[in-house]
């Protein structure tokens, strides 16, 4: 079996060769191709390691772990939408966020939650319309304006796993209370993570010309902007 693999340059056919071998000298039938069965057992072997990282999420919160937390820029995304004409609702994200969350299992209303977001980011699919909206005075200014941030200020509990998350926001040198309806996705093992991973779902609304961008609300696209938030927190360890 070993001088089977000295004879092949890519180990998958040599161990596709070994496979094809064991089972002729044991006189199992050839119907199913060694290649096959060998893919098969990856396959089993991915499941397996991948099911030993990765648990359901808990929201109980005897399970829950008070703490730091960072959030995970692979799994956080910033959705906003507005108005088109009243046609569609025109779709963009923010793709460079940060943030911190102390987190209080025990007394949710005591955590603290910390967003940054660099509106130099801003992604509508299109690279020239995305430089024109992070750079044009008339809409972020990030030259001027750089970051986006949310500070928390306050947390009201609507139920066991949802919550108002109450706080301001500052845009463009603007600064204005901001309500996310939050919902707590639960506690659970995140691949390539220790500890217990924390997610959450958000969305919010804000009228842009309070923060000075009124361009083109006269034209029918709209003043009012929806959010809506993924986010995953890892512990600090």
């Amino acid at each position: 079996m070993v001088l089977t693999f000295l004879h092949y340059r890519h180990p998958f056919k040599a161990i596709s060769k070994t496979l094809h071998t064991v089972m002729t000298r044991g006189r199992l039938s050839l119907a199913i191709p060694a290649t096959f069965l060998l893919s098969a057992m990856l396959l089993l072997l991915g499941t397996l390691l991948v099911s030993a990282c990765a648990t359901p999420p808990s929201t109980e919160r005897v399970q829950l772990e008070a703490g730091n937390y960072v959030l995970d820029p692979t799994h956080a995304r910033i959705n906003w939408s507005l108005s088109h004409a009243g046609l569609s609702e025109y779709t963009a994200r923010f793709d460079t966020v940060s943030g911190t969350l102390q987190f209080d299992p025990d007394n949710p209303e005591n955590s603290q939650v910390d967003i940054r977001i660099d509106p130099k980011s801003v992604s509508t699919g299109l690279a020239e319309f995305d430089k024109t909206l992070a750079g044009d005075k008339k809409y972020f200014d990030a030259e001027t304006y750089p970051e986006i941030r949310f500070q928390l200020t306050d947390i009201v509990i609507t139920s066991d796993r949802t919550g108002d998350l109450i706080g301001n926001l500052s845009l463009r040198g603007v600064t204005k209370p901001l309500t996310l309806k939050t919902t707590f996705n639960g506690a659970g093992k995140s691949f390539g993570h220790k500890g217990k991973t924390l997610g959450f779902s958000a969305i919010g609304q804000l009228t842009r010309s309070d923060f000075g961008m009124t361009y083109l609300t006269n034209f029918g696209i709209g003043d009012i902007v929806t959010l809506r938030i993924e986010a995953e927190f890892n512990p600090v360890l």
